[in-house]
């Protein structure tokens, strides 16, 4: 029987760096010997293709829509039996996660009632907890001037409601301290120094 994998989240506001942080995490933790696989949310299936036709204006839903999908499509990514995350964590493989529940929660719940989203999450979080949640922080002003860098703009991505996401985000994390392990890390100019800092963290995790 295999060691059950470790599962890690990586979450923080458009622009925040966090994917090229999960990736260089990822580098890091199979230089150390980890089988690890690489995830995001929404989704690349079909539930997670709607999302993103949502997100980029391509079709046109509304917020408890979307918060719905959310929860349909994160359901489907941890009990899917080809390739979802509790298959993963049971072979002993390491799951890096681009986002998980606490999204919905802090972009969906800005926009409808937070208890509705969190009630269309409960399955999801019933099923698996992150073993840790990297909360990658930046100013929204300066996310946004990231983003901008990169062309269009998705659904979220405006400085107002960043500025909301952010501090959901912060609310989120006092509300379920009790629950959820979230570690805060700046993100830097120098995404080398983010890293480390990262790493640090992680390896209380894995006992590096």
């Amino acid at each position: 029987m295999a060691t059950k994998g470790k599962f890690i989240v990586f979450e923080g506001c458009d622009g925040s760096g966090k994917s090229t942080q999960l990736k260089l995490l990822a580098n890091y933790l199979e230089s150390k010997g980890e089988e690890v696989y690489l995830t995001r949310e929404p989704t690349d299936s079909p539930f997670g293709s709607l999302i993103h036709a949502c997100l980029t204006g391509r079709i046109s839903a509304d917020e408890h829509t979307i918060a719905a999908m959310f929860a349909a499509d994160r359901l489907d990514h941890i009990r899917n039996g080809l390739n979802g995350i509790l298959k993963k964590l049971d072979e002993g493989v390491t799951v890096l996660c681009d986002r998980f529940y606490l999204s919905s929660f802090a972009y969906n719940g800005g926009f409808v009632p937070l208890e509705w989203v969190i009630s269309l999450n409960a399955p999801a979080m019933e099923a698996v907890t992150p073993d840790l949640t990297v909360f990658i922080d930046l100013p929204p002003e300066e996310g946004m001037q990231r983003v901008s860098r990169r062309g269009d703009k998705e659904r979220y991505e405006t400085l107002e409601k960043q500025k909301l996401i952010r501090e959901n985000y912060f609310a989120l994390f006092e509300r379920f301290k009790a629950r959820e392990k979230v570690a805060v890390v700046r993100s830097e100019k120098d995404k080398e120094t983010t890293q480390a800092n990262i790493r640090k963290i992680v390896d209380g995790v894995f006992g590096f």
